[in-house]
């Protein structure tokens, strides 16, 4: 490995450290787990199957189901029989779960007032960077395969030729720059592999 690639893993090392920290303390201040705390937030902003959330978050099954279970105890969620396939469940959050999820920080304020002070050309280029490492990552199938752009049927990445807004979205049908990469977007639908596998490519040769 170059010594390059060891600041950056030792950068990654340090973030994640600090970001488990902090999750562990909100989560104690809302008297649930860090688990229970991003299950909630996701569920808060829309309903979801339990077999997206558990592959959303990388976990098992049973895990997600003690998670659920415990969000439920303390009537914060709900299980509600999906209308598309009575065979499933979609998870919702209660009127009580939704106004515990609106307080709950969607980061620690030293990191966003980190973020915040680089330059924009700065925080577009770090976004651009981080989708290719997640999806690298999930191409290896190291982590779950997420609702970003360059998994979806929708991107074009580097159609146009203004450098400001290279990138186009088919389904808004707008051009947009590196600072509006999504790696959660609720309109995403799932590229073919050689789509995706085509958007990475073209997102990483051209810059």
């Amino acid at each position: 490995m170059d010594s390059d690639s060891k600041h950056i893993i030792t950068a990654l090392q340090r973030l994640a450290m600090f970001w488990r920290a902090n999750q562990w303390l909100v989560a104690k201040d809302f008297a649930l787990n860090p688990t229970q705390c991003e299950v909630l937030t996701r569920v808060a902003a829309k309903p979801e199957r339990a077999i997206v959330l558990a592959d959303a978050f990388g976990i098992s099954q049973a895990s997600l189901s003690d998670s659920i279970a415990a969000l439920d105890r303390k009537g914060l969620v709900r299980r509600r029989r999906d209308p598309d396939d009575g065979r499933a469940r979609t998870i919702e959050a209660t009127r009580a779960g939704t106004s515990l999820a609106e307080r709950m920080p969607d980061a620690p304020a030293a990191m966003r007032d980190a973020i915040a002070g680089l330059a924009e050309e700065d925080r577009a280029g770090l976004l651009r960077c981080l989708s290719l490492i997640i999806r690298s990552l999930q191409e290896a199938e190291a982590i779950p395969v997420q609702r970003m752009c360059l998994t979806c049927r929708h991107f074009r990445p580097h159609v146009h030729s203004d450098p400001a807004r290279p990138h186009h979205c088919r389904f808004v049908d707008a051009a947009f720059g590196d600072g509006g990469l999504r790696l959660d977007c609720a309109d995403h639908e799932t590229a073919t592999e050689e789509e995706a596998a085509r958007n990475r490519a073209r997102l990483s040769a051209v810059g």
